[in-house]
C-alpha cells in the first residue's frame, strides 16, 4: 500500500524522523525526552517493519529511549 508514491513502512520511518526532530525544539527537557521516546518508539517499529530488519535501528532506539525513560523518572523524584 502506498501513499504519494511512498510506501507505508517508508511513512513511519519519516514521521518517527520528524518527531525526533520536533522534539529538539522543545523548551522543556522533559517535554523533549517524551516527544523523543515516542520518536525512538516509532524508530523501532520501522526497524522492525523493513525487510530484513534493521538491527542497527533497533538497538540504537531502544537504548535512546531507555535513557530518556531514566531521566524522565529521575525527574520525577
Amino acid at each position: 500500500m502506498e501513499f504519494l508514491g511512498i510506501s507505508w513502512v517508508e511513512w513511519i520511518g519519516y514521521v518517527a524522523m520528524a518527531t525526533v526532530l520536533i522534539s529538539f525544539l522543545m523548551k522543556s527537557v522533559t517535554k523533549l525526552r517524551i516527544v523523543n521516546a515516542f520518536g525512538c518508539l516509532l524508530f523501532v517499529s520501522y526497524g522492525f517493519m523493513l525487510q530484513p530488519i534493521s538491527k542497527p535501528i533497533i538497538i540504537t532506539n531502544i537504548a535512546i529511549l531507555c535513557i530518556n525513560i531514566l531521566y524522565i523518572l529521575k525527574r520525577q523524584n
